[in-house]
Order: C-alpha cells, then structure tokens, then sequence
C-alpha cells in the first residue's frame, strides 16, 4: 500500500477544531496540505480567515491553463474529538489497517477522503496530464460550524466550472452515491402569552386562555395531517427527476431506514414516502417545548408556553419567502386573546444542483468507468451550507465519497475500507481527465 504512509502522516495530526488545545495541530494538517499541492507544482497558503485557517491554492492544467476549466475542490482537515478514548480499539492517532479497513479518526471525515482528491489532481500534474486548472479550497472548522469557508466563497470572484467534494459515502459497499441537494432550514423560537400571570385551574379552568393549550393550536396550523405541510409552505419545492426516482428505489426501504433508527412511522405512508419526504418536501419538527409544570403536580392553567420550532425547506425553496409564511400560519392559528412573538434565530438555504448538469452526467461516466457502476442521485435530508454557496456562484457540484454507513464517522473506530483509497483516487483522476469537456 504505497499511499499508507503517507496518508498516516495526515491521519497522525489531532487536529481537533472543538478543543482550543489542539489550535495549532489544526494549523499543521492544513500546512499538511499545502505542502501536497506544492508537491504537485502548484502554489497554496495557509490563510487566517476571521482566526480560522483556509488552506486555499491551485494546481494549474498541464497544458494552456488560460483556457482550461477550472474546478474547485472543498474538504476539511479538521477532525472530531476522538473521545471517549476507551472505546478505541486502536489509538485514534495511530492509523493502523485491520481486515479490510483503516482505522483512524479522520479515515472517512474527511482526511481520508480529501487525501483521494489531492492525490489524483498530484498524480496528473506531474505526469503533466491533467487537463483542468484544480484549485483547493479547505478549511479546519467544518466539525465545529463551516462558516469561514463559506464566507470565503461568497466573496471569492474566481469561481469554477464545476466543483467536487469528497465529504459523503455509498449507499452500501457496491453502490456509490451523487449527493446533488441539500435541504435547508429557519430555526424559529415562538413564545406564546396568555395573560398576566398562572392561574389556578379549578377556579378558572374551561372559562381562561391556557398558554400550552393555545400554542399546541398554533404550532397545528403548520400541517396539514396527511403526512405533509401546509400547501402554503410547500410551494416552490423542486420535484425530483425520473433519474432521481429510480436511483432511490434503489436504496434500503424507508420501513427498514426508520426500523433502523428505533423510530416509529408519523402515519400510514410514511415508510413508504420515506425519501421523498426526507429527500424532496419540507419538514417542520418541534425541537423543544416548554410550559407550565410538567415534572411537580401543579394545578395551573400557564400563562406562557415558548418553543423551538425548525423546518427543513426543500430544494428549491427560499427562507426569505417562506419564513413569512410560517409566522402568519402560526399567528392565524393561534386563538384569539394570545400574544405571539416569534424570532426567526438562524437559517441557511437550501442547495439544489440540476440532476442533468454537465458537471454531473461527465461525474457519473468517470465513476461508472472506474467503480462498473453508475453512481445513484441522492439528496440529503440535512443542511450543508457550501452547496448553495457554491450554487449561487453558478458552479455545479458533484458530493459524493467513499464512506460506508459502518464507517462508524464521529464515534470510535471510525474507518474506510483500505482498497477504497487507491480506489477513490482512480475515480478523482477519472473525474478530472472527464472534466476537460465542460
């Protein structure tokens, strides 16, 4: 295994961004990769970006580079915490191959994988073979918010054809996945009063407003109780293709993906909806409530109730238009006599990249030429904020990576199958000899 020492050199820094201690190990993986772009004769520097390091640099095409695409690379050196360390049946800093796998933090999130990428774009480089301009944009606080990369991009006038990150994993280990949406989100905190003070419920029970009865009626406006939203709060979602479609009947049942998780289904179509509503529809899930006395017995009729309410937009959908929605819909439902204020504390949209793009049909023929199998198109439930930072650039992206589902990311004994990064590599160099046509 030519590339294990190396690899193991990156795997070997802590660079754990949660623990302030380990600041300057995050600036040593990021140096790590510099010097790997530097390797392949490219230029690249460590930037203090607002205290937080970006290693950003380019390897320019082997031939008329002025003319050539340009595709930028996303990936993080930073690392999760190893804790707790007695779990570990290896050092977490020690990589070591067991079996099939490579153990280590950092094997699969997402040194591992950003080691394919860099290695690819280094291997045609000094061949003098590759045929777009490959420029690094990395970060060592993906684990502990993203933002500065993000920031980064959005000023950032250079751009890209395409964009690539290796930051995702397979469907199971023979079926590889493009990631090409993302959900995004508005993080609401609602608080609700019903007069001046508690009351006691015998004396005023059926007759006086009860905060916790009025805010259950509130948050009960935002569905419309046949397993979806509001119509109102689905408008703008972007439906799935028929390529899309088929690669999900792909995918372990919904019945089994909730069985999995010990969750029980929302109502009689939900397994089978399971992707489409995860993947497609919005989503508005009530994080916390609190109200009156719910541990003492205490016979009150409360006076406030305040919670915190997210929903996830679909592809497609905009916080800016749809925010507004949910705080009318909540304020309609909400009986006569309560006062509401809601604060709308953070959001991120969604990011959605077009199934039939070039970036990603050349992506799917250089992995199904490398792996003999084409890749299925997935989107993602969660949020990541560099999708529609890269979207509203104009730049296509490909996410996709070589992490199984027992690749056990941010828990002990997180690992990769070893053959998966010479493998992972073929398919970068693949991706990049293909991304001379954009």
């Amino acid at each position: 295994m030519e590339w294990f020492d190396e690899l193991a050199e990156f795997l070997r820094i802590p660079s754990i961004s949660a623990d302030p201690a380990h600041a300057a190990d995050v600036r040593r993986a990021g140096e790590w990769v510099c010097a790997r772009v530097r390797e392949a004769g490219g230029e690249c520097e460590l930037v203090d970006w607002e205290g937080h390091p970006l290693a950003i640099g380019e390897i320019r095409a082997s031939i008329d580079p002025d003319h050539a695409p340009t595709v930028l690379c996303y990936g993080h050196f930073d690392v999760q915490p190893a804790d707790p360390l007695e779990l570990w049946e290896s050092d977490p800093f020690e990589p070591e191959v067991r079996g099939d796998y490579l153990y280590a933090r950092g094997s699969v999130d997402d040194k591992g994988q950003l080691y394919m990428l860099l290695a690819a774009a280094r291997d045609l480089a000094q061949r003098g073979e590759l045929p777009v301009n490959v420029r690094f944009c990395c970060d060592g606080e993906e684990e502990t918010g993203g933002h500065s990369i993000v920031d980064y991009l959005e000023r950032d006038e250079r751009g890209a054809d395409a964009a690539v990150i290796f930051d995702s994993g397979m469907i199971r280990r023979d079926l590889p996945a493009f990631n090409v949406a993302m959900r995004g989100i508005a993080y609401f905190h609602v608080t609700l009063r019903t007069g001046t003070r508690d009351l006691h419920s015998g004396m005023y029970g059926g007759a006086a407003l009860n905060a916790a009865h009025a805010l259950m009626k509130a948050l009960d406006g935002l569905v419309a109780h046949d397993g979806t939203l509001a119509d109102e709060l689905r408008v703008g979602r972007a439906l799935p293709t028929e390529e899309e479609l088929e690669g999900w009947r792909q995918l372990p049942t919904g019945a089994d993906e909730l069985a999995d998780q010990g969750a029980r289904p929302k109502d009689d179509r939900a397994a089978e909806d399971f992707y489409l509503r995860t993947f497609a529809e919005p989503a508005i899930d009530v994080n916390g409530i609190a109200t009156g006395s719910p541990l003492l017995q205490k016979t009150v009729l409360p006076v406030e109730a305040v919670a915190n309410v997210s929903m996830r937009l679909a592809p497609g959908q905009r916080v800016e238009e749809v925010a507004p929605v949910v705080e009318r819909l909540l304020r309609e439902s909400a009986p006569a006599g309560a006062e509401m204020e809601v604060e709308l504390w953070s959001s991120s949209p969604p990011g959605l990249v077009p199934p039939g793009s070039k970036a990603v049909q050349l992506g799917l023929d250089a992995f199904e030429q490398v792996l003999g199998v084409r890749p299925v198109l997935v989107r993602s439930g969660g949020t990541l904020p560099i999708v529609p930072a890269l979207a509203d650039k104009g730049v296509p992206t490909v996410i996709t990576g070589f992490g199984l589902p027992d690749g056990n990311i941010h828990s002990p004994n997180e690992r990769l199958i070893a053959e998966y990064v010479p493998l992972g590599t073929a398919a970068a160099r693949e991706l990049f000899l293909a991304y001379r046509d954009l």
